[in-house]
């Protein structure tokens, strides 16, 4: 446990600038949207004849008031910008927490499979830094999103908005509704596929590791296989499938299943790669 522990420890310190540089790129990107669009919103309605504009307006809120609500709404690409490239960042450090160990400096890893412990800590090391990374980031944005409100209460005078909810908030952007959805069952759903997506996607490195070319080939074909068996449910749901006879309470529960086992596949068969496969 502590040898894993000292390996969690060094892949959280290696990623630490560039976790800090995405919080920091979310803080002034989302502040900055909420800042601007509060104080054009607040100077087009204290502007003179505002009141006539409104027979035309459509507001976002039943008063015509503004809400954080309509914010969210109207700001989707640049309150989501720093989430995706989160996102993509979080997706490509999931292969160079690998690669760099192999193409770094002195081939680091080589100096871990020698080190006197199981080699499935490694593994877990890693699995367990891109979780924390991914729900650092999620919990990050979950502390900002009150503070963004604050921030556009105390610029939009009171007499000129409506109350907001965080939840009412979240749904008003279509990343933010993935990656924090309401509902606990599909953010279960949500989560197990994305830790099977990294746990593939370490699987596949592992192949490539062990037997090079031909490792490319098994790992599209576990991928694809994957893939298949975890869409089929759905694609069976289509309207107008004469096959579609589940219901979507028996459809959840055979994805989960089928991530349940492919987790427990993708874990054995990278731990095995790594035991019996990869030597120094």
């Amino acid at each position: 446990m502590k040898f894993y522990l000292k390996l969690v420890h060094m892949e959280v310190h290696r990623f630490r600038y560039l976790l800090g540089g995405l919080m920091a790129l979310t803080i002034l990107m989302q502040f900055g949207v909420v800042l601007l669009w509060s104080l054009s919103e607040r100077g087009i309605r204290t502007s003179p004849g505002w009141s006539d504009k409104l027979i035309t307006y459509h507001p976002f809120s039943e008063t015509g008031k503004l809400t954080f609500n309509e914010l969210m709404f109207n700001n989707q690409f640049w309150f989501s910008f720093p989430v995706l490239i989160s996102i993509a960042v979080i997706a490509g450090y999931v292969f160079l927490i690998w690669y760099r160990d192999w193409l770094g400096r002195d081939t680091f890893i080589y100096r871990l499979l020698m080190l006197p412990s199981s080699r499935g800590s490694i593994y877990a090391a890693k699995l367990t830094a891109i979780v924390l990374f991914t729900f650092g980031l999620v919990s990050f944005q979950l502390l900002l999103l009150p503070l963004e409100m604050m921030l556009f209460n105390l610029v939009v005078p009171e007499e000129l908005r409506d109350p907001s909810y965080l939840s009412q908030a979240i749904l008003q952007n279509q990343v933010l509704k993935v990656l924090i959805p309401g509902q606990f069952d599909v953010f279960v759903m949500a989560y197990a596929i994305g830790i099977l997506t990294v746990l593939a996607a370490f699987t596949v490195v592992l192949l490539e590791r062990s037997y090079r070319v031909i490792g490319i080939g098994f790992a599209v074909i576990y991928v694809f296989v994957c893939g298949a068996a975890l869409l089929a449910p759905i694609t069976l749901q289509r309207p107008g499938n004469v096959a579609s006879y589940l219901y979507p309470g028996e459809t959840y529960a055979i994805i989960l299943a089928l991530t349940a086992i492919f987790v427990v596949v993708s874990v054995w068969l990278s731990i095995r790669l790594l035991n019996k496969k990869i030597t120094v």
